[in-house]
């Protein structure tokens, strides 16, 4: 089984910057991606980013550009490096693994952007 704790959420101002942490254990050799989602208020949770094992990143097209997905092997832990914000990123963010057998998701961090 693995565990994903995120953090670094928080209120910061339209075109500042936040980094997002992940911090997976347990069983993480079976994880075949890593990845964040949001969900806004009223609205589904969307995918925004995810880092495979091999080192391929996707992004979705509205955050491309601006937040970059990466890893710490060492530390098992995955960062979203979240720069430009918009007060339309506002939402919980959630940190995601997946293998062949399963899917986690972390319990969330919120992130609020003011205009």
């Amino acid at each position: 089984q693995v565990q994903l704790v995120e953090s670094g959420g928080g209120l910061v101002q339209a075109g500042e910057s936040l980094r997002l942490s992940c911090a997976a254990s347990g069983s993480i050799s079976s994880i075949f991606y890593m990845g964040w989602y949001r969900q806004a208020p009223g609205k589904q949770r969307e995918f925004v980013a995810r880092i495979f094992s091999g080192g391929r990143t996707n992004y979705a097209d509205s955050v491309n550009g601006r937040f970059t997905i990466s890893r710490d092997n060492g530390k098992n832990t995955v960062y979203l490096q979240m720069n430009s914000l918009k007060p339309e990123d506002t939402a919980v963010y959630y940190c995601n693994a997946e293998s062949s057998s399963f899917a986690v998701w972390g319990q969330g961090t919120l992130v609020t952007v003011s205009s």
